[in-house]
C-alpha cells in the first residue's frame, strides 16, 4: 500500500470512530460524575498512572499554558504526552506525543483496543439505570491509554470542564495548576466565583505542588483553603514568584520572570498578548514545581528555545498581515476583556471589524459589551455549531449594544470574513478580528486550509 492510500486508509478508519464518538452524549452535556470513567481506567489497568501528570484547570488560559508547559517540559528532554480540549480543526489536535497531534493510525487502533471495554462499562451503566459513557468520558479513556502506549514521561493534562467531576480527574496530578478563574459554565460547575473555584479545587490531590495565576479574592481563598488541607505546596502569585515586566514587540511578547528559583530575562514569546506573558510566567513556575519542586532552577538554554518555539492556535492568531486579520476563540466576559485590552494595546489598529458568533449558553450581552468600545464594525455570524445563537437573536442584541448603524449581517462565517475585507477602509490603520466562539475560529481554520490546500494544488 502507497503511503497516499494508508494516509487515507486510516482516514475512513478515523471518521468511522468519530462517528461512533459522536453518537455518545455530547460533550457539552455533561454529567457530573467520575466513577463510569474510573471504573473504565480500572478494567484498563489505570493507563492514566503510567506517567506523572501536571493538570491544569481554570477559566481562561488553560490550554496555552498547557502548551507552554509542556514545550518546557519537552525542551528539558522528557518524553511528553498533551491533551487539550476543544479541538479547532481536528480531534487528533486534543492528543498530542512531543507536540505533536497523534496520527489517524494511532488514535484508530488504540479506540480499536478499548473499545470492548467501552462497552462493557456502558452496559454496566445502562443495567444500573444510567447513561452510557459521554462523549468526553470516552475520549479521556482513549487518551489515558494513548498515553501509556507511547509511553510518554509525563502528560501535561487540561480539565475539561471544572474538575472535581471531570473525567481527567482520574489521574493524579504531581502538579496542579490554576489559570485565572471567573464565570463561565454557570449552569453547570456554580454560579459564583467561589463555587466554581470549589469544583475547580477538586484537581489538587494529596501531596500536591499547586501554583495559582493571580485570583479573584473568593477564588483564591478557597484554592489556598483546598491546598492547605491536601497539597503539601502551594505558591499562588507573588508568593516567591511573580511576572517582572512584559511589553509588545515585533511578532510576539518579551517579557521576565521572577520564578520560583531564579529570575529569567529577555523572553521572547511569538504570539500575542500580555495576557500570554502571563500565562508564560504560570507555565514556566509550573515546570519549576515539575522538576525540581521549585528549587531548581532551569537553564536559559531551555527556556528560551522552548518559549521562542511555542504557539496558541485560536488565541490572537495572526491568520494574515494584509490585510490584519486575528483570529480569537474568546468565549466569555473575561475573554473577551483580555481580547479588547489586546486590541488596544498589542494591535492599537484605527479602526477594527469584527466577524461574530457566540454559543447559546453564553452570556453574549457581556462578551458584546466588553468589545463594543473598541471594533467599529461587527458583522454577526452563525458559527456550524447547533449551539450558535441564530442570526436574528444576534443581530437584534448587537444592535442594541453597538446601534443598528454599525451591525452588519452574514449567515455563512467564510463569507462573513470575506464581507469584513470588503468593508475594510483601506486607508485607515485597519485590522479584522473573528472571535466570540472556539467553533467560529475552528470553522474559519478549516476554510483556510482547505483553500491553502487548493492553491498548494
Amino acid at each position: 500500500m502507497s503511503l497516499e492510500n494508508d494516509e487515507r486508509h486510516w482516514a475512513i478508519q478515523l471518521a468511522e470512530v468519530e462517528q461512533r464518538m459522536y453518537r455518545r452524549i455530547p460533550e457539552n452535556k455533561i454529567r457530573p460524575r467520575l466513577e463510569p470513567t474510573r471504573r473504565a481506567v480500572e478494567l484498563l489497568g489505570d493507563p492514566q498512572a503510567a506517567y506523572r501528570v501536571v493538570h491544569v484547570t481554570g477559566t481562561n488560559g488553560k490550554t496555552s499554558t498547557t502548551r507552554f508547559i509542556e514545550r518546557i517540559l519537552r525542551e528539558h528532554g522528557l518524553r511528553t504526552g498533551r491533551f487539550l480540549s476543544p479541538h479547532l480543526v481536528k480531534l487528533n489536535e486534543r492528543m498530542a506525543l512531543d507536540g505533536e497531534s497523534i496520527s489517524d493510525e494511532r488514535l484508530v487502533t488504540t479506540w480499536n483496543e478499548i473499545e470492548p471495554i467501552l462497552e462493557l462499562v456502558d452496559a454496566e451503566l445502562e443495567a444500573a439505570g444510567e447513561d452510557a459513557l459521554t462523549f468526553f468520558e470516552a475520549l479521556a479513556v482513549l487518551a489515558f491509554a494513548v498515553f501509556a502506549d507511547a509511553p510518554v514521561d509525563v502528560l501535561v493534562l487540561e480539565v475539561g470542564i471544572g474538575g472535581e467531576w471531570d473525567s481527567t480527574n482520574v489521574a493524579d496530578g504531581d502538579v496542579a495548576v490554576f489559570t485565572p478563574i471567573s464565570l463561565d459554565h454557570v449552569d453547570r460547575i456554580g454560579g459564583t466565583i467561589a463555587e466554581i473555584a470549589h469544583t475547580k479545587s477538586g484537581i489538587i490531590k494529596p501531596g500536591s505542588f499547586v501554583v495559582s495565576a493571580t485570583q479573584p479574592l473568593d477564588a483564591a481563598g478557597v484554592l489556598a483553603e483546598k491546598a492547605a488541607s491536601t497539597a503539601e505546596t502551594y505558591k499562588p502569585y507573588g508568593d516567591g514568584w511573580h511576572l517582572i515586566d512584559n511589553q509588545a514587540v515585533p511578532g510576539g511578547t518579551k517579557f521576565s520572570v521572577q520564578g520560583l528559583a531564579g529570575e529569567y530575562h529577555d523572553l521572547f514569546l511569538p504570539v500575542h498578548g500580555s495576557y500570554q506573558a502571563e500565562n508564560a510566567a504560570l507555565a514556566l513556575v509550573a515546570a519549576e514545581a515539575f522538576l525540581g519542586g521549585g528549587q531548581q532552577r532551569i537553564m536559559d538554554d531551555i527556556v528560551r528555545a522552548a518559549f521562542s518555539d511555542v504557539s496558541s492556535p485560536g488565541r490572537l492568531q495572526v491568520v494574515s498581515k494584509n490585510p490584519l486579520i486575528v483570529l480569537d476563540a474568546a468565549h466569555n466576559e473575561a475573554g473577551a476583556t483580555s481580547l479588547a485590552t489586546s486590541i488596544r494595546e498589542t494591535f492599537a489598529a484605527d479602526y477594527v471589524v469584527a466577524v461574530v458568533s457566540i454559543l447559546t449558553e453564553k452570556d453574549a450581552a457581556a462578551i458584546l459589551r466588553e468589545l463594543e468600545p473598541v471594533v467599529s464594525e461587527i458583522i454577526v455570524t452563525q458559527s456550524s455549531s447547533p449551539r450558535a445563537i441564530a442570526l436574528a437573536d444576534i443581530e437584534a442584541l448587537a444592535g442594541e449594544i453597538f446601534g443598528i448603524d454599525r451591525v452588519r449581517v452574514s449567515a455563512n462565517p467564510w463569507h462573513a470574513l470575506e464581507l469584513a475585507k470588503q468593508v475594510l477602509p483601506k486607508a485607515k490603520n485597519g485590522m479584522i478580528v473573528a472571535s466570540g466562539s472556539i467553533t467560529l475560529v475552528g470553522d474559519l481554520l478549516k476554510q483556510l486550509q482547505r483553500e491553502e490546500d487548493s492553491n498548494d494544488e
